[in-house]
């Protein structure tokens, strides 16, 4: 079996005795560049620290029984000038609001995740891609290259690794300051106050159903706090993890190192990094870095995957079964979850397998219109939830959290829900894959959090 490939010993550049799957074309011309770079990450101080990733871990070991519930989101593809305060704030708010909705209707505390402070890599479906006769490198995210379709913006670069680096720190001391100072408390009067997005295309109805949420939490909060004797500030402000998929194993291994006290190797550029679907396969080099690292780990699963491919690689990626290690990102497209979901789920309840189901409904309803523009539509995504939830339900398993490309911005990048198709071309933003908007990502997390209430 391939997974007897990675039955060797382990080290952070083990993997680049393995093929490359989705391999950043760097070029001959920068192999001293490439080593310098990471050179210089390997002796820079840790983006996260092995400490908040052991509590992520005892907090997704607890929403792998149903105690809590995981709400990871933010932006398909992060760029460098997008790292502003208005921007990383927005993103942090609307995920935060998204989550009271599921405090307070779900009943479940929630474990909250951005795709912050580093999704900076893309996968594509080709290394170079062609406009009008004309061959370029692809757009792989600002960790490898630019955007602009230019000889010099797709050119490699591995100074941008540094750069990488650079703005994953800002964006997670900004978030850390703003989540220690009340803006994360969700009883916070300002959680309830949604003027900072009016010019958003929010309806009286939504507004008025949030407000009602906060409102009634707050009470609730005010009334145990007066039969107790200190606040209940520890219940609300809690941590805000940092997620991304670990693509560019060059950046990943160069921050991938031992801490005091602790046994193994943590990467310490993200808390939870996860293996994409492209990259995910037995015997090449993403699964060889992942199986080493310490930290929990999230796997995209399609709906091509079967249930022995599945658990060759738990086999390889957690050997130990241990909780609160493996996070399983479904993304299937609408319609397809009752036929592929319950022979895995079977296969993962007869090995008695702790893992972590939760739902991304973006990936899998991607789609090109006539006129080129790529969108997503809000009904696809609401019906694969629908249906991940529902067949979770019927095979008596725990359904775990949800996966959202979303931003606080009022984007038009999603069909539907406010969104015509004459609008995409108003304010499209994303970098890469069409996100959820304000308005959007509020309906959501209002549709999902009664479904699991």
């Amino acid at each position: 079996m391939n997974s007897d490939l990675h039955r060797g010993p382990w080290s952070p550049d083990s993997w680049q005795s393995f093929p490359v799957l989705q391999e950043i074309p760097w070029g001959t011309e920068n192999v001293a560049a490439l080593a310098a770079a990471k050179d210089k990450l390997r002796r820079m101080p840790p983006l996260v620290t092995s400490w908040e990733i052991e509590a992520l871990r005892l907090e997704l070991a607890e929403a792998q029984e149903g105690k809590r519930f995981v709400l990871q989101g933010g932006d398909c593809a992060e760029t460098f000038d997008r790292c502003t305060s208005n921007d990383i704030a927005a993103k942090l708010k609307v995920l935060l609001q998204a989550s009271l909705v599921f405090v307070h209707e779900g009943r479940r505390p929630v474990v909250r995740i951005g795709r912050f402070g580093g999704q900076y890599g893309k996968p594509r479906s080709a290394p170079t891609e062609t406009i009008d006769g004309v061959e370029l490198p692809s757009y792989f995210g600002d960790l490898v290259n630019a955007a602009p379709f230019e000889a010099g913006a797709r050119r490699p670069d591995p100074s941008r690794l540094l750069d990488g680096y650079a703005h994953a720190a800002a964006t997670l001391n900004f978030v850390r300051s703003l989540g220690t100072r009340g803006f994360s408390d969700l009883a916070e009067p300002s959680q309830s106050d949604l003027s900072f997005l009016s010019h958003a295309a929010l309806s009286p109805e939504l507004r008025a159903e949030y407000t009602r949420i906060a409102h009634g939490l707050r009470d609730a909060v005010r009334f145990v706090e007066t039969l107790g004797e200190r606040p209940l500030s520890d219940l609300f402000r809690t941590d805000i993890f940092a997620s991304h998929e670990g693509l560019v194993l060059d950046w990943e291994a160069a921050q991938t190192r031992t801490v005091p006290r602790r046994d193994g190797y943590y990467n310490l550029s993200t808390h939870l990094p996860w293996i994409g679907e492209r990259t995910r396969k037995l015997g090449y080099a993403h699964v060889e870095f992942f199986r080493g690292i310490r930290n929990p780990v999230g796997v995209k699963i399609g709906p091509t995957t079967t249930p022995g491919e599945l658990l060759d690689l738990l086999d390889v990626l957690d050997p130990e079964n241990l909780p609160g290690k493996i996070v399983l990102i479904t993304r299937f497209g609408a319609g397809r979850a009752p036929e592929v979901l319950p022979p895995l789920i079977a296969a993962i309840q007869a090995t008695k397998r702790r893992v972590l189901w939760i739902a991304d409904p973006m990936h899998g309803n991607g789609e090109k219109l006539a006129s080129g523009q790529k969108t997503r539509r809000f009904d696809r995504i609401v019906t694969e939830l629908d249906e991940v939830v529902a067949t979770h339900r019927r095979c008596n398993s725990i359904f775990g959290g949800v996966h959202l490309e979303l931003t606080g911005e009022d984007v038009t990048e999603c069909l539907g829900a406010g969104v015509e198709e004459e609008d995409l071309a108003r304010n499209f933003e994303s970098a890469c894959d069409p996100r959820l908007n304000y308005r959007q990502a509020l309906e959501i997390a209002f549709r999902l959090a009664r479904l699991v209430k």
